[in-house]
């Protein structure tokens, strides 16, 4: 899931090969357009991708899902690779938003691990390839918490008003504060979301800011004392700043999985799977996986990556470390009360 600079667009040029490779009927070059996560790709692939296979890569860059979602169902843009969540892919499924991959073209999908293969999103394995993972917890600065960081009730305590990142993320923020109240994150109850409603309204004065890919560089900089974040931006971050530490709460998070998927929009799919299968391959995921420290669900890569960070629960945690976590269901059909929710709760904060 990634994350999450607002709307960039990228134009990756490079020299094409030969004269007639990758191109079309026209002579002109073969050029597809790719849909993904802000700073979520290390920029050099796509050169390489270009090189080898002589296709232009146009690259487009997105904030949240439901801004990706809105972009592919307002058309005038023919997306041939999209990076979404789990529960969108499968409401992009059950809404024939998507091509079924022929996975005879993408042969580097065996590498990745069973654990991310069969799941209630795509059961049959027909629509998407899995990028990278994670969950959602707390960044803590060590010098401004001066208590266990177990619950996400830490986020609703007067001492660090003002101190405080939210994600601007609709079910992210309604999830965790769901979860918190015992709930789940999938909740249909309009009196379930009625109470996690009072509660971010409730929090909304100790919030400094609803932040994306901002939030970084104003932990990085000693700026808050608590951000909600995804567990690869907390690693980064971590690297860079050694009093920031990282915890999953007790009560339970989101498990996520975003994955490479072919829009239904697309005019090159057959070019979309080289790019796929491609971003498969162990040398270039391994390079995307160091740039961006998400947990990786290729087999090769994380058997190559260091004890310590595979070892860590919080960034690569096992079953039972998840037991009270869920992963988003697509609640198509709630979608107007969770919006109108967080409409008035941002409301409230502007």
């Amino acid at each position: 899931m990634k994350k999450n600079r607002i709307f960039c667009v990228l134009l990756i040029a490079a020299a094409l090969l030969a004269a007639g490779c990758g191109q079309n009927n026209a002579g002109e070059a073969e050029t597809i357009i790719v849909y993904n996560w802000g700073d979520y790709i290390d920029q050099s692939v796509l050169r390489d991708f270009e090189q080898e296979f002589g296709i232009r890569v146009i690259y487009e860059e997105f904030d949240t899902n439901e801004s990706m979602y809105a972009k592919l169902k307002a058309g005038g843009t023919a997306y041939d690779v999209a990076f979404p969540s789990d529960y969108m892919i499968k409401r992009l499924i059950d809404e024939g938003g998507l091509e079924k991959i022929n996975f005879k073209n993408i042969p580097n999908y065996s590498l990745i691990g069973d654990r991310f293969k069969n799941l209630p999103y795509d059961p049959q394995n027909e629509y998407s390839v899995p990028y990278f993972w994670g969950t959602v917890g707390i960044l803590y600065n060590k010098t401004m918490v001066d208590e266990p960081v177990d619950s996400w009730g830490i986020l609703w305590k007067e001492k660090y008003a003002k101190e405080i990142f939210m994600l601007d993320s609709q079910r992210d923020a309604i999830g965790l504060t769901l979860k918190w109240l015992g709930y789940s994150l999938n909740s249909k109850s309009d009196a379930e979301l009625a109470m996690a409603q009072a509660k971010l309204v409730e929090q909304m004065p100790l919030v400094q800011a609803y932040v994306g890919d901002e939030v970084k560089d104003k932990m990085i900089a000693g700026e808050g004392a608590l951000a909600v974040v995804w567990s690869g931006d907390a690693l980064n971050m971590m690297l860079e700043n050694e009093d920031l530490d990282f915890a999953l709460p007790q009560e339970g998070t989101n498990i996520w999985v975003d994955a490479m998927v072919i829009p239904s929009t697309s005019e090159h799919k057959e070019a979309a799977e080289k790019f796929i299968n491609f971003m498969c391959r162990t040398e270039v995921a391994a390079r995307n996986c160091e740039y961006i420290n998400y947990s990786t669900p290729h087999t090769e890569v994380l058997s190559g990556l260091p004890e310590e960070i595979t070892a860590d629960n919080r960034f690569y945690p096992g079953e039972d470390d998840l037991s009270n976590s869920e992963v988003f269901d697509d609640l198509a059909a709630m979608l107007p009360l969770y919006d109108r929710i967080w409409t008035e709760v941002k409301a409230e904060y502007q």
